[in-house]
């Protein structure tokens, strides 16, 4: 007479909490990373339309030969579009100077140490009003 052994199917219950302890602890890992790429792909998004809008002002500039023309208003693009849930875009103009600033709003707030942008007439980058060379490269 011979004996049947039944053959063992599935998972055991330590085996399942293994692998839940694995999926943690990488998910503990990469959203942090996750979110801090989102903060920066944002960032990029907001310095590139700084640079449209620091176009914008040449252009007029060139029309105009000056920066605060009485018909002066800044441009609705794209840009300020797509990033309206997490940047606010001002400027400010002289005769012959003009700043384009994006300050952060909403969930791009928590982009500790970049949270306003600027762009001058020179060129000069900005973050918090300051053009320290580190901070800037960094941010920008």
């Amino acid at each position: 007479m011979t004996i049947l052994t039944a053959k063992q199917k599935g998972m055991t219950l330590i085996e399942i909490m293994i692998v839940v302890a694995i999926v943690g602890i990488l998910a503990a890992v990469a959203y942090p990373s996750y979110q801090n790429h989102i903060l920066r792909s944002h960032r990029a998004a907001a310095t590139s339309c700084l640079l449209e809008l620091s176009q914008f002002m040449e252009r007029n500039y060139t029309q105009n030969m000056r920066y605060n023309s009485a018909d002066f208003a800044l441009p609705n693009l794209q840009c300020m579009t797509e990033s309206a849930t997490r940047y606010t875009y001002t400027s400010e103009q002289a005769q012959r100077t003009y700043t384009v600033t994006a300050t952060a709003i909403g969930p791009q707030v928590n982009d500790t140490g970049c949270t306003v942008l600027g762009m001058n007439q020179a060129g000069t980058k900005l973050v918090d009003g300051a053009s320290d060379a580190a901070t800037v490269a960094e941010c920008w």
